[in-house]
């Protein structure tokens, strides 16, 4: 299919599998297939705002990850710390706003620090979005905003009358961003692993066997492709 015969998703969610496994491969420390994945990251960023995505989501690290191993857990963290850095002088070069979702209270203060900076830093550029989930999960997602909701709800602020899918969808930390089209998950797992559950409901749904480490341009055609393919309807008959 040509390039301009696809129809672009405005939003793409994707689920970053595979470092470990593929440094493995290469006789490398799990670590090693991490700081590879974290250079894609941004080389996806050019070439999703390059074709007219506006909106991109990446699972960066979840609740579930605080299992791994201690120096691989230690290890990402040092590198999302490095990450932001670079995320945030290639934002203000491209105007691209930046945002993390999940718990952050659950990380260090020098990396909420980060995260606070960046945000605020690139809160009014529009030529492109990225969001970044770190120590996120959607069941954790749902119980903060439910949380926050009955707060509300007690204090007088709203009814239950006013409850509904879009005012319950302003408590997540995805408010103002418009639910994901396509989510993609690399290196051939075909799960969603609590990842944007609410959000995803009518997405569509891409699995490729290819490992981030080595997810590119082309990689992304493909899922696009497959987007482009499928009939939209929204559980309409």
């Amino acid at each position: 299919m040509n390039p301009e015969d696809l129809k672009i998703p405005t939003h793409v969610s994707i689920i970053m599998d595979g470092n470990g496994r593929w440094a493995k491969k290469r006789g490398m420390p799990r670590t090693f297939g991490h700081k590879r994945g974290a250079e894609v990251v941004m080389d996806i960023c050019r070439e999703s705002s390059d074709l007219g995505i506006k909106y991109l989501t990446i699972y960066a690290f979840s609740t579930e990850n605080w299992n791994r191993p201690e120096l691989e857990v230690r290890t990402l963290m040092t590198l999302f710390g490095r990450y932001l850095k670079i995320c945030y002088d290639e934002a203000k070069k491209n105007n691209m706003c930046v945002r993390v979702i999940g718990d952050r209270t659950g990380l260090s203060a020098d990396l909420q620090e980060k995260i606070r900076e960046m945000e605020e830093g690139t809160a009014d550029f529009t030529g492109f979005h990225l969001q970044i989930a770190i120590n996120y999960g959607s069941r954790d997602e749902m119980l903060r905003a439910m949380k926050r909701m009955m707060e509300d709800y007690k204090e007088g602020k709203i009814s239950a009358g006013d409850v509904d899918e879009a005012h319950f969808g302003s408590y997540l930390d995805t408010a103002d961003i418009p639910d994901p089209d396509l989510m993609i998950r690399t290196s051939g797992e075909l799960r969603l692993s609590n990842y944007l559950m609410w959000q995803h409901a009518y997405s569509e749904f891409y699995f490729t066997d290819t490992a981030w480490p080595d997810f590119s341009r082309e990689e992304l055609l493909k899922a696009i492709e497959a987007y482009t393919m499928r009939d939209r309807r929204y559980g309409r008959v």
